[in-house]
């Protein structure tokens, strides 16, 4: 009985060093809780988010340990990637967000239109109506097509009456990052200073790179299997995030 037991935890051990190594070097789950990034990740939204894209920081690892101040295999990060990092004020709470500005990039919204390098990025209006989420409530919005500088395209939207139709102009930092969530009036990204403000290339934890699963909340708790039907979004199973 006492060998029994002995070899169950063995293995149960062996599992557990698997799982941190995959989730370490391979791949990490995470759950998408806010609004920020709709319409392209919805809140209840499960994805997978590659380890090794660019590189391997201290952030890598659970807990961010101190041991290691710099990327190992480090790869440079295109401008358009949905991309897991950090957040400076802490070390420690993870954000998804877009990447917009690259090192030595300016950024600025001015009337709903963006900005790069005093270069506006083109842009094309969705003709069809939208409602956003925002926290509790349901807003009118204007969507938008954006295409970046390097042919990424990705939806986005502001509100009718928004906050941030005209922004500051930021100068990224060498060796840092600027981001935004793609439903722009409703996410706090690198445009707030004192709470995210530009991100260092060590703060990034991975690649978005495909949702396995996503379950409206509204509509029931993955717990209420009788509500699966109405609650799971089996259109987003196994969709890959662009």
């Amino acid at each position: 009985m006492k060998k029994k037991i002995i070899e169950n935890l063995k293995t149960l051990f062996y599992a557990f060093m698997i799982a941190i190594l995959i989730r370490s070097f391979f791949f990490q789950p995470f759950y998408i809780p806010s609004s920020s990034m709709e319409p392209n990740l919805l809140i209840g939204d499960r994805l997978f988010v590659s380890k090794y894209t660019y590189g391997y920081s201290r952030h890598s690892l659970p807990f961010s340990p101190k041991i290691y101040n710099n990327r190992i295999l480090p790869k440079i990060p295109e401008r358009g990637d949905i991309i897991v990092f950090k957040t400076p004020a802490d070390n420690r709470t993870d954000y998804i967000k877009r990447l917009i500005g690259l090192p030595g990039d300016s950024v600025q919204i001015i009337n709903k239109d963006l900005y790069i390098n005093d270069v506006k990025i083109q842009k094309k209006k969705i003709d069809k109506l939208f409602n956003i989420n925002c926290g509790n409530e349901a807003l009118e919005a204007d969507f938008f097509e954006e295409i970046l500088p390097n042919g990424k395209k990705y939806l986005t939207v502001y509100r009718n009456e928004g906050t941030m139709i005209n922004s500051d102009k930021f100068i990224v930092p060498e060796e840092h990052y600027f981001f935004m969530g793609d439903n722009r009036d409703c996410s706090r990204d690198s445009r707030f200073l004192s709470s995210v403000g530009y991100v260092k290339f060590e703060n990034l934890v991975g690649k978005a790179r495909v949702i396995f699963f996503s379950n409206n909340k509204k509509k029931g708790s993955l717990f209420q299997f009788w509500k699966w039907n109405n609650s799971i979004r089996a259109d987003r199973i196994f969709k890959k995030i662009n």
